[in-house]
């Protein structure tokens, strides 16, 4: 989002011309933290990463000077906010959880010590629960796919039996007057051979 503050400031008394960097978005900074092309387009049903603490601690410190944020937790509780947009889970919970635990206190030594290394062994753990999720989301994805398939089969051969009830009804009026031309015929010709034999 591009921030209200203009990028360069002119002091028009002094000339003097101030240039103001901002960092990218977070949500950019997370995508290129954990490694994402990008967000999740159904949140609340599909996941696109897990990320640790550190993870996020590391993206608050690089957006600090940006954020109006009142203290360093209140920037990584921002992060944490971005994290619930993209689908991200933090440390294999909800990003919203998270947000909780961090009032009760829960990552206090992390992020009062603004530790920013994932530990090997944590990592191994959030990548082998991610790929349980992962795996799960697309068997949920791919029995929504071929129910989907099956309605519209379903539908497709419901649409051919419509049309062949509809024509038989359409069919007999048809035959009855068909059938009725050749009396009605024979009928008007009678009174014309009468008429002959006089």
């Amino acid at each position: 989002m591009p921030s209200n503050n203009p990028p360069v400031v002119v002091n028009a008394s002094t000339k003097h011309i101030e240039v103001i960097v901002f960092s990218p978005p977070v949500s950019e900074l997370l995508k290129k933290e954990l490694g994402l092309e990008k967000g999740s387009g159904t949140q609340k049903k599909t996941k696109v990463a897990n990320a640790s603490i550190e993870q996020v601690i590391s993206v608050a410190k690089t957006k600090l000077p940006n954020l109006l944020a009142k203290n360093f937790r209140a920037a990584v509780k921002t992060v944490i906010g971005s994290c619930v947009s993209l689908g991200v889970l933090v440390e294999s919970k909800p990003a919203k959880e998270i947000e909780k635990e961090i009032d009760e206190g829960k990552y206090d030594n992390e992020i009062l010590n603004e530790i920013t290394k994932t530990p090997e062994e944590k990592k191994k753990k959030l990548n082998e629960f991610f790929s349980k999720v992962k795996a799960e989301q697309e068997k949920i994805l791919k029995q929504e796919e071929e129910a989907a398939k099956a309605a519209e089969a379903e539908k497709a051969a419901a649409t051919p039996t419509a049309e062949a009830a509809a024509k038989p009804g359409e069919a007999k009026p048809a035959a009855g007057t068909a059938a009725a031309t050749p009396a009605a015929e024979a009928a008007k010709e009678k009174p014309k051979a009468g008429k002959e034999k006089k």
